[in-house]
């Protein structure tokens, strides 16, 4: 599955095995597929997608925003904006990178695609790609190793 710049995409939970310990955000298990990820391909290497989760608990990550803002001059953990007409916050700070075998299908309602603004894709991306240029120079925001995560993914199947 070629992965669309842009939209969401759920992950198969056999990507979470291969990351145990990684304290990413797994899927929910009552039987809904969540979250959901905004998805962008790596400008540098085709074999690899940007996973950004995004939350609904808006409140919540704009209180943490505020809190950073005050000590540090850009923050770069969140991205605000609207989704099926519902204020969302995209999680830079939970970003992970994964390969196209572990989509497990596109996040579409009413069986149509579900789009966002081509302000807001830029945002996040932009935003995604500086905490991922970070990351390589040892700036991590991520909880955890994109980078040697990305290096897993791509010697996985050499």
């Amino acid at each position: 599955m070629r992965v669309e710049n842009g939209k969401f995409y759920f992950i198969k939970d056999n990507f979470f095995e291969l990351f145990k310990g990684y304290k990413l955000m797994e899927n929910k298990e009552n039987g809904n597929k969540r979250p959901c990820y905004f998805c962008f391909n790596d400008p540098d290497n085709e074999r690899i997608i940007w996973f950004v989760p995004i939350s609904s608990k808006t409140d919540k990550y704009k209180t943490i925003y505020e809190h950073k803002k005050k000590s540090k001059k850009r923050v770069y953990n969140f991205v605000f904006g609207k989704v099926l007409g519902k204020e969302k916050t995209f999680l830079i700070q939970n970003i992970f990178p994964t390969t196209e075998e572990y989509i497990e299908s596109k996040y579409q309602n009413k069986k149509q695609d579900v789009e966002i603004t081509e302000s807001l894709k830029n945002e996040i991306i932009n935003t995604s790609m500086t905490v991922i240029k970070l990351a390589q120079k040892g700036i991590s925001i991520p909880f955890y190793d994109i980078i040697e995560m990305k290096n897993i993914l791509l010697n996985k199947n050499k």
